[in-house]
């Protein structure tokens, strides 16, 4: 299997170069050549890891078999308490994906858990021995997942930035007193694209690359714009599939429904793959919170990430300019002129405008809504106290716009994509309590107030020290990436 840019179609790369390299020289972003056809029967027969190790073969066909085996094996084991994938019966036939069984309590650990032994078998088989500086923008929930995941990895050293002010304090004390000699953690001023933005310009300036290159130094992402972050994200849709089947909710190709808190569209983006592959799934539903650029365009076929950016209680999703959009327009056009033209436009303006018929053909895998914030903490309530289930604020996104979106007879599955527990004050707040400003007492409260246990790994950074501090501006992210040591 060989990856192109979205951009340049004439950029050729094997999968470990895409995941070594992350983002094309041009800042396009690499997609798979084609869509491996898949038998969904067999697949569903396999456990997590021999799920994952067949999924992501498909794609990562330069690496060994044996390897990928090894890899999930060790990754979706005793980490993710023997819930990986685990999927929960929430109302009807509607179902939560709970994606934040894994060590930062998280989506991003299916990939983040991964991806550090992917990054370091593709320089093998590369036979490549620079250090890889790894730089990472995040909204909240990326910066742990890959600090957890690359901390003391040999040959690499990764920057992590996020906005300041723009996460919850669990987050933000999650990221700040991650441990390990070769990570480092900058609060950035502005919002999460501003972050972003600043990341990709190092990643699209030459004489950066030669800078480092001279003191055998590469960058690389941890962003869901690396093909390795995204792929492992595919295995979990095929494995809610899978449950329905054993459990007698579905018979083997009924379609189902998929409804995804998303900013960056890169979770939802990985069940288009599955579609793709052969998965059975009927519309992908995108749910977006007040900063709903996704759905306006979904709806329009115009992106307009120039507007008013709002501060939410769902701040993993305060996101304007959606990178893994950029791949589903090239896999709807064919055409890496157009999309490069498109990004052109983005960049220069603000915003672009797809063709009517490229509008038509997402419109048949996509649907979309939003939330406000008084619907959010609504959902949260009403789904503990009609169903028993408590949700973050990301989570009640997904169920307010599912709930809009449940077609008659087909199953809805939401992506649970963060622990109640790493929001405690917003959670607290929407149950009608009054949250005690300290995240650590909230979180106690939450305890109490449902008789849920909160995750330990969320519990000890109470008694953490905090190792980072420092704020810079988004244009010192170039100043960062350089102060890099061989």
């Amino acid at each position: 299997m060989k990856f192109f840019s979205t951009r340049d179609h004439s950029r050729i790369v094997t999968a470990s170069q895409a995941i070594a390299q992350g983002l094309s020289d041009e800042g396009g972003l690499f997609v798979p050549e084609s869509f491996p056809q898949v038998d969904v029967e067999a697949l569903c027969q396999l456990d997590y890891p021999e799920l994952a190790a067949a999924v992501v073969s498909e794609y990562l066909t330069d690496y060994s078999k044996d390897f990928l085996a090894e890899a999930a094996r060790t990754t979706y084991g005793e980490a993710f308490g023997g819930k990986a994938g685990y999927l929960a019966p929430v109302e009807g036939d509607t179902y939560a994906l709970e994606l934040w069984h894994g060590p930062t309590c998280a989506f991003k650990d299916y990939a983040l858990q991964l991806m550090p032994k992917l990054l370091v078998e593709a320089k093998k088989n590369l036979s490549r021995t620079e250090k890889t500086l790894i730089l990472v923008a995040t909204s909240g929930d990326t910066g742990k997942a890959a600090l957890d995941g690359y901390h003391d990895i040999p040959g690499v050293e990764i920057a992590v930035f996020y906005p300041t002010g723009g996460t919850s304090e669990i987050q933000r004390l999650q990221m700040a007193t991650q441990e390990g000699a070769n990570v480092a953690v900058y609060a950035v001023r502005g919002n999460f694209d501003d972050a972003q933005t600043g990341v990709k310009k190092v990643f699209g300036d030459k004489a950066i690359a030669a800078r480092l290159a001279e003191r055998n130094i590469r960058l690389s992402s941890a962003n869901s714009i690396n093909w390795g972050r995204l792929v492992p994200q595919i295995v979990y849709y095929f494995a809610a599939y899978a449950q329905l089947l054993k459990a007698g909710k579905i018979a083997f190709g009924d379609k189902v429904d998929f409804c995804v808190p998303t900013g960056n569209f890169g979770d939802i983006l990985a069940g288009y793959y599955a579609k793709q592959m052969g998965l059975p799934v009927g519309k992908l539903v995108c749910a977006s919170n007040q900063n709903n650029v996704l759905t306006d365009f979904l709806s329009t076929g115009t992106y307009t990430a120039k507007r008013e950016f709002y501060k939410t209680t769902s701040p993993s999703m305060d996101i304007l300019v959606s990178s893994n959009l950029e791949r589903l327009l090239y896999h709807v056009t064919g055409s890496d002129a157009e999309v490069a033209g498109l990004m052109k436009s983005l960049s220069e303006t603000g915003r672009y405008t797809v063709r009517p018929e490229t509008l038509k053909a997402i419109q048949e895998s996509f649907d979309c809504g939003w939330s406000s914030e008084e619907q959010v903490a609504g959902e949260i309530r009403a789904r503990c106290e009609k169903d028993g289930y408590l949700c973050d604020t990301h989570t009640a996104v997904a169920f307010h716009v599912a709930a809009q979106k449940k077609r008659d007879g087909v199953p809805m599955v939401v992506l649970s994509t963060a622990s109640p527990f790493k929001f405690p004050r917003s959670v607290l707040e929407a149950l009608g309590h009054t949250a005690p400003e300290n995240d650590f007492e909230a979180m106690q409260a939450l305890e109490e107030a449902t008789g849920r246990t909160a995750p330990a790994s969320l519990a000890v950074l109470r008694q953490k020290a905090e190792r980072f501090s420092t704020v810079i501006d988004p244009a010192q992210i170039a100043e960062v990436a350089l102060s890099c040591q061989a």
